[in-house]
């Protein structure tokens, strides 16, 4: 099998002589990282992914630790404020804890197709009042009849996003 890009067998060396760590990875340049061997890059991505759990556990054990400390003040001067939601301030010994509790709304579809009806009816313009907006899911368009499908291709575009890469060994 013909490989489009260099063999890098050779180990790399890192500090100390030993095998580079994933800390080692800001001192090198991406022409180095890329070249390192295949085994290397496995397990240096597997590093990778455990020090982001790390973290994030790490990350949501201190923000649940912010949220014991300063929730209830936070939610008593929300509702001395008159809200439900939104940005408040709270002072803890000299130190402004920002505190927001975003709104999610949620519209339901079926009511909201209905009053478009309603208006649209009443000699209106819904999407004076509604933002309107089609979607077809890809795997829906994948499964209708071809007749179906090329009636809708001029209206479907499609791009990619970021690509990914996974590397694991042989056996898995």
């Amino acid at each position: 099998m013909a490989m489009p890009f260099p063999s890098t067998d050779a180990p790399t060396e890192g500090r100390d002589g030993n095998m580079p760590k994933f800390d080692d990875l800001d001192r090198r340049s991406i022409g180095e990282i890329a070249d390192m061997p295949p085994a290397l890059l496995l397990a240096l991505q597997e590093e990778a992914a455990a020090e982001t759990a790390r973290v994030k556990r790490l990350k949501d054990r201190f923000e649940a630790a912010l949220a014991q400390r300063y929730g209830s003040a936070t939610e008593a001067e929300r509702s001395a404020q008159g809200k439900t939601s939104g940005t408040v301030r709270i002072e803890d010994a000299g130190v402004v804890v920002i505190a927001d509790l975003p709104k999610k709304v949620t519209w339901d579809q079926d009511r909201l197709a209905a009053m478009a009806t309603r208006i649209r009816e009443a000699g209106d313009d819904p999407t004076q009042y509604l933002e309107i907006a089609y979607r077809v899911p890809e795997r829906r368009f994948g499964a209708w009849p071809d007749a179906m499908r090329e009636g809708f291709a001029a209206a479907r575009s499609e791009t990619t996003g970021k690509p990914v890469f996974r590397l694991e060994t042989r056996d898995r």
